[in-house]
């Protein structure tokens, strides 16, 4: 994926100013730590994130679990996905507005405190003697739409608070954090419901959401921009027209789309482990997927002279892809994590370009609504995913879901890069947006 050819050689470089030779041997590997050093809101919001997120995976495990101790069906565990989906859409794109229009800072906090309470009532739900379903939806549903009113306020907040060539290492440490809470929480998560019950894991996730509120509330505040415009659906049209307009950014969000809808198998793991005779492998296959990715982060320093970020999209989502359908082949359990593994570390790769893509190119006044459309390109996929691997799985068997999945993406990611070929030929060196944005940055810093 590296260019070994570079067409421009100018000092311009989005990743390096110029001033400093790259790093080599070991530390050329190494994540690079300028963001965390450099800012301190990114390193608050980064713990913040660190700690939610460990909390959150331990209710991601425990909520279909507890569906399926419920139920016993796979098509309603993936119902879950389908409750989730509708206020994702809705919330998503309107939380984008609010995002450019509204203080960044107070709107992550209250959405924060928000999950908490929502967290509470899970608790409570799982503690009653006869546990009912109906509240598992509304939660999720609930859930869902404050999840999607925060994380385009979250986005667009890290370019106000990392420096803009430090911004694809800023992608790299923030999925560095998703990981650990990936591997840690789910992990734990497997063996908390087993051996201690389903109420231990949703009370261990209260209580990192209220650590997190309190590290958001010491953030700086984070006003909207002169030029953004008040919330409303005709701000919205906006956006979404200027996201038409680029078509390297619409094609990292039908690539993205697509890689999700297709091959994530989330909703069928728990039957996967069934039928692999390996119950207790449930918590590492969720586990395996945040691995991959967390090995591709702690080696992600040669992502920063990496630069054609759109060809680099699509052959990770290919590769996601294809390790999802040999997980669907595999008749070993040991063999399915591996694979899974693999399938972690493309989308972690595919992750760290899309959002520097994002990022070093939109300009501010519309990265909260163009942020809203990244949050349903990377979360709608998952949630309708869900739905097709327990409908898929009720069909034609566990299995099946899952390789017919896999070879699905990589065909349809394929076919993408074909249609959008401006996606392959992306530089940011050159990108006329990515330039028009760094300059713009230069010279704010310039003028303080």
């Amino acid at each position: 994926m590296t260019d070994a050819s570079p067409t421009d050689t100018s000092p311009t470089d989005a990743f390096t100013d110029g001033a400093a030779e790259p790093p080599t041997g070991l530390r050329a590997l190494l994540p690079d730590l300028s963001p965390w050093r450099a800012s301190r809101d990114f390193r608050r919001l980064w713990v913040s994130g660190l700690i939610t997120n460990f909390g959150s995976f331990l209710t991601f495990v425990a909520l279909p679990v507890q569906m399926k101790e419920l139920t016993g069906s796979a098509t309603a565990v993936g119902a879950i996905g389908a409750v989730e989906l509708v206020p994702l859409v809705v919330f998503g794109l309107y939380g984008g507005a609010l995002a450019d229009a509204w203080d960044k800072r107070k709107l992550i906090l209250w959405t924060e405190a928000g999950q908490g309470v929502l967290c509470a009532a899970l608790l409570v739900n799982a503690l009653l003697p006869s546990p009912a379903v109906w509240p598992l939806y509304v939660i999720a549903a609930f859930t869902s739409a404050l999840g999607a009113v925060q994380r385009p306020a979250l986005d667009s907040l890290t370019p106000r608070i990392v420096a803009h060539e430090h911004l694809p290492a800023a992608a790299s440490l923030n999925a560095l954090r998703w990981q650990v809470g990936g591997i840690a929480g789910p992990a734990l998560a497997g063996v908390v419901v087993a051996y201690a019950g389903l109420g231990w894991a949703y009370a261990v996730d209260l209580v990192t959401f209220a650590v997190s509120v309190a590290l958001v509330a010491g953030l700086a505040s984070a006003p909207a921009s002169h030029e953004a415009r008040r919330p409303s659906w005709s701000a919205i049209a906006e956006g979404a027209r200027y996201a038409w307009s680029r078509k390297e950014l619409l094609g990292t969000y039908a690539v993205d789309i697509a890689a999700m809808l297709l091959a994530m198998p989330l909703a069928v793991l728990p039957f996967l482990a069934d039928e692999l005779d390996a119950e207790w492998s449930l918590g590492l296959m969720y586990a395996a997927i945040p691995a991959g990715s967390l090995l591709v982060s702690v080696s992600s320093g040669w992502t920063s002279r990496v630069h054609r970020h759109g060809r680099a999209v699509v052959l990770a989502a290919a590769g996601w892809g294809l390790a999802i359908a040999a997980a669907g082949f595999a008749g070993n359990v040991w063999l399915v994590l591996l694979c899974f593994v693999l399938a972690g570390a493309c989308d972690m790769v595919s992750g760290v370009f899309r959002s520097a893509m994002w990022n070093q190119t939109i300009p501010d006044e519309l990265r909260g609504r163009l942020a809203g459309i990244e949050l349903l390109s990377y979360s709608v996929g998952p949630q309708l995913g869900q739905v097709r691997a327990g409908g898929t799985a009720a069909l034609a068997g566990v299995r099946a879901s899952v390789w017919s999945g896999g070879l699905l993406c990589a065909g349809a990611v394929g076919l993408l890069a074909l249609c959008l070929p401006t996606m392959m030929t992306y530089d940011v060196r050159t990108n006329e947006h990515a330039v028009r944005l760094r300059e713009r940055r230069a010279a704010d810093a310039a003028s303080v």
